[in-house]
């Protein structure tokens, strides 16, 4: 019998480049055929063929209340109902502004786009606008949307400029991007020492996630802040993903560092697209119209979007919450760890809130380098081993995982048994 994800794939390849809106979704890094979902509801997801799936990504990150939360649906149709969007602004957008600014400490104003690329590119702007350099440092392995300065790889050799990743991204544009090793506060010490008058900002995943999960050392991260400081350039937290995700007021929160400017998407639209980038006021003073930074949308504050993140973030401040989302995520990493070392499989395995990561080493990495040296094809067969049994994990070893309130003791005893036996098949 054919497959409805088989025909719809096929079908998908004759319009779409790839078959696919985004690349990771078309199964290339663990190969076969991507799984075509028809509906979702709290932790699970159904495919084109009704199978049911345990869904550990969780639309890469914004389903934490899991998925088709009442609430969430509710305040989507209710908002509907009232109209699409207007393009003027509402009152819905100020509560958003205002909710964010309260949890997030370090944002003092923030202005609401439509896509995490569109704010990390705006607040990249917004810091050359503001210091009037062109430099930018980031970090290999992070990633920050498919704007032509962060699509950059390292260079050759240490403190060079970065190469373009993509096709498409001119040489002078690459020129201005430094990429350096994540977690080398040395790095960043020489880097500043050379060149810190020209340096407009430096961006960080503070807990990247896009090659895998990996947490920034605290020194790390406090060698950044100091040197932003002295060399008066700015630092930005990209928390797209661990913005809400990993605690109430992001990894900043964790780590006690207040960036200048703050990155946020996934969580704060529900499921659906809304991103925002703010700071400081006086940095966010020289946004268009009162500034010369130019910055706009059509979408942006959206009713219906901000509607579901508004939603959701009404749901994250429960009493517990993130005690309860930190502490099923802890378990469900260290359920898989010891369903590995119980079949003698070199495997690990981290958890930061309600993000995870599995690593098949016998240590966790603490680098882009080190997370290179994974065993990928190791993944790739317990992947499917997983998908087999009902349990939808990122398609690729360098993404990290996703847990939602949703996922209780039960659930993640149906994610071991299937573990035992994908780690079995291992062997």
């Amino acid at each position: 019998m054919t497959s409805h994800n088989d025909t719809l794939f096929t079908r998908a390849q004759q319009s779409t480049p790839g078959g696919v809106n985004s690349p990771v979704r078309a199964f290339r890094s663990v190969g076969g055929t991507p799984r075509f979902i028809t509906r979702a509801e709290g932790p699970y997801f159904w495919d084109a063929d009704d199978h049911r799936y345990i869904d550990y990504i969780g639309s890469w990150g914004p389903a934490i209340v899991g998925h088709a939360h009442p609430d969430v649906v509710r305040a989507v149709q209710e908002a509907a109902a009232r109209g699409l969007s207007f393009g003027a602004p509402t009152e819905g957008e100020i509560d958003m502004a205002e909710l964010i600014c309260q949890l997030v400490p370090s944002i003092e104003q923030v202005r609401l786009v439509s896509s995490g690329t569109e704010a990390a590119m705006s607040a990249l702007r917004l810091a050359r606008g503001a210091t009037g350099r062109d430099m930018i440092v980031k970090f290999e392995g992070c990633y920050h949307g498919h704007a032509d300065s962060l699509l950059v790889k390292a260079g050759s050799g240490l403190l060079t400029f970065g190469n373009p990743t993509s096709a498409g991204v001119p040489e002078d544009f690459a020129k201005h991007t430094l990429v350096l090793d994540y977690n080398d506060p040395q790095q960043l010490e020489d880097v500043f020492a050379r060149m810190g008058d020209r340096i407009a900002c430096v961006i960080v995943e503070p807990v990247a996630g896009n090659m895998n999960l990996l947490r920034a050392t605290p020194a790390f991260l406090q060698a950044m802040r100091r040197l932003c400081t002295q060399h008066g350039a700015v630092l930005i937290f990209d928390e797209v993903m661990s913005g809400f995700r990993v605690a109430r007021g992001g990894a900043q929160s964790l780590y006690d560092i207040k960036p200048d400017l703050t990155v946020l998407g996934k969580v704060i639209g529900g499921g659906l697209p809304v991103a925002a980038f703010g700071g400081r006021a006086d940095l966010m003073k020289h946004l268009a119209p009162l500034g010369g930074v130019y910055q706009a949308g059509t979408l942006s504050g959206n009713p219906v979007t901000v509607a579901a993140g508004m939603a959701t973030l009404k749901l994250i401040q429960a009493p517990g919450f993130y005690e309860n989302l930190s502490a099923q995520t802890e378990k469900l990493v260290q359920g898989l760890q010891t369903a590995a070392n119980d079949q003698g499989i070199d495997f690990c395995a981290d958890a930061v809130g309600g993000m995870f990561g599995l690593y098949f080493r016998k240590e966790q990495p603490t680098s882009y380098a080190t997370m290179m040296t994974c065993d990928k094809e190791a993944f790739n067969r317990f992947f499917h081993a997983m998908l087999d049994a009902g349990v939808y994990l990122a398609p690729s070893a360098f993404e990290a995982g996703f847990v939602s309130a949703q996922h209780d003791d039960a659930i993640l005893e149906a994610t071991f048994a299937a573990a035992r036996k994908a780690f079995s098949a291992l062997k």
